[in-house]
């Protein structure tokens, strides 16, 4: 079973988004996300661990960021519990990543 958190600066963006559109289209993403917890692309470097989703809407390119963490359950095995950090816009979105991650 996949349980899934997100930090106060998704929810603070989610929040501020009036598009319904591209709520859906977040939405859709953090759907495929819990489907299949690999399709986002793992970085490298000082961001290792965290995943990154693209999302294009109206020629802007926004993305989504997620961690994922594997505790052991006792009764059912393993429990994957999928972490959305932070989601924006491209611009300066890696900058707002570290300051907030690490």
């Amino acid at each position: 079973m996949i349980k899934i958190v997100f930090l106060p600066p998704v929810m603070k963006y989610f929040k501020k988004l009036k598009d319904k559109q591209l709520k859906k289209l977040f939405q859709n993403k953090v759907d495929e996300i819990l489907a299949d917890p690999l399709i986002g692309e793992e970085k490298k470097g000082d961001l290792r661990g965290i995943r990154c989703c693209d999302i294009y809407y109206n020629r802007v390119n926004y993305e989504l960021a997620y961690t994922l963490e594997y505790v052991v359950d006792e009764v059912t095995g393993e429990l994957t519990t999928v972490i959305v950090i932070i989601a924006g816009t491209r611009e300066n979105f890696y900058d707002e990543l570290k300051h907030y991650w690490l």
